[in-house]
């Protein structure tokens, strides 16, 4: 059986890999088109979740990321890891991503479950956190994510799953889900 630490990573895994297959063969434009009233796009989410793990996994226990992530700034644009700049294509996201994770792992290598570190941005009465409390909120905050990360991408074109080979949906064809969303959309008309 594997100890609690392996489990938390390989959940926290499984998330990433879901977050990761949703930018699999979109082009540059589907992947940052803005798909909400609040911008949410599937490249800023991912670069999101990479920059949420630098501060997790980095800052919060003194071991900073071996890059710069000025959009984490204080003086950065709002919103900044939220969207990706022209410079920041997929490769470059995904790649940072991976980067990011095997520096995140390190450090969940290097600490025992129960060691301490420091939430800055953090109200001061719950700021102080074990490496156990940040992989549990880590891989919620990613599993979060993902799940928009699914819509989006449903959006966009169609494409559904888990994983590529996981769809975790009923192996239906078109027109029996054309049928499903109509009967849906009756039943919320009678309202």
């Amino acid at each position: 059986m594997p100890d609690e630490k392996d489990t938390l990573k390989r959940y926290l895994q499984a998330q990433r890999g879901a977050l990761l297959w949703k930018l699999d063969g979109l082009s540059e434009r589907d992947a940052r088109w803005p798909m909400t009233p609040t911008g949410t796009n599937l490249l800023g989410l991912v670069k999101h979740v990479a920059s949420m793990e630098v501060g997790y996994f980095g800052y919060v226990f003194g071991r900073p990321a071996p890059e710069p992530t000025p959009w984490l700034d204080d003086d950065a644009e709002p919103n900044a890891d939220l969207w990706a700049t022209p410079e920041q294509t997929i490769e470059w996201v995904t790649d940072f991503y991976q980067r990011t994770i095997a520096h995140s792992d390190a450090t969940i290598d290097a600490l025992a479950l129960d060691d301490t570190g420091t939430v800055p941005w953090w109200p001061a009465d719950r700021n102080t956190v074990t490496l156990h409390w940040i992989l549990v909120h880590v891989i919620a905050e990613t599993a979060r994510h993902a799940g928009h990360a699914d819509i989006l991408r449903e959006t966009i074109d169609g494409e559904v799953g888990l994983r590529k080979d996981v769809s975790n949906l009923p192996d239906q064809d078109a027109q029996v889900w054309a049928d499903y969303v109509a009967k849906l959309r009756r039943v919320a008309e009678e309202f």
